[in-house]
């Protein structure tokens, strides 16, 4: 029987990818999203992949959201935590609002769906769950005190609780994206990106998408048991850990 995944943030740019590669695996796939929904519809239509709306900020709402997923999908056996979002601006200008968004958005959301499904999963002695951080959370980055600081919090978190499941047949790790040919990093100016981003990365170019999603369809598998609390880096050798 098939093993059944949820991606948060996983109707567009690496989400979206991390869905096909594992629907492609053979795993059934639900993705969550926050508001796009002409972005979820077309990715729906596309892939036949189901998708639910609701905001990973929220306890409650993941809550309801997750058992609505394991209500029409299925038990959920592997988790991938990728919603994200940035809210930039040099700390001693930075709000409240901006510092909470982030912070609830990146690093919460690991809590809210997590608490979830590990119930689950420490019952049926399986389970992934695989947290998309980031190279900032690895090595900062200026403008990004509460981006990074929710990244950094996302390895702790992977370390933590994948030493508390261990034994149960859960693994947990994380996997840190540089620069990513997504429709974020193709908002920046072509000048910025061949002048200050691309002559930092030893590979001479952005990673793609389907690059990431070949990693998490490699730590979701049955065989990748003896892999729990590691972090892979994925960012073209710009910062080696």
């Amino acid at each position: 029987m098939a093993r059944v995944a949820l991606v948060t943030g996983g109707t567009r740019g690496i989400g979206a990818a991390i869905g096909k590669a594992l629907k492609a695996a053979g795993y059934k796939v639900a993705a969550s999203y926050a508001g796009n929904d002409a972005a979820a519809e077309k990715f729906k239509a596309e892939t036949g992949i189901a998708v639910y709306k609701w905001d990973v900020s929220s306890f409650d709402a993941c809550a309801e959201g997750v058992k609505k997923v394991e209500a029409e999908v299925g038990p959920i056996d592997v988790l991938v935590n990728n919603a994200g979002i940035t809210k930039d601006g040099a700390f001693h200008k930075m709000s409240l609002e901006q510092w909470n968004a982030v912070i609830g958005t990146n690093l919460g959301s690991l809590f809210n769906m997590s608490r979830q499904v590990i119930e689950g999963m420490r019952g049926r002695k399986f389970g992934r769950i695989i947290n998309i951080s980031s190279i900032n959370g690895q090595k900062g980055q200026f403008g990004q005190v509460n981006y990074s600081a929710a990244k950094a919090g996302e390895i702790g978190f992977t370390k933590a609780l994948a030493i508390e499941n261990a034994k149960g047949g859960i693994t947990v790790n994380a996997i840190c994206p540089g620069y990513i040919n997504t429709e974020m990093v193709q908002a920046v100016p072509k000048d910025v990106l061949e002048k200050a981003i691309l002559p930092l990365i030893p590979i001479g170019r952005l990673g793609e998408p389907e690059e990431i999603a070949r990693a998490v369809v490699f730590l979701a598998a049955d065989e990748a048991g003896a892999i729990t609390g590691s972090t892979l880096t994925v960012n073209g050798g710009q910062y080696m850990v």
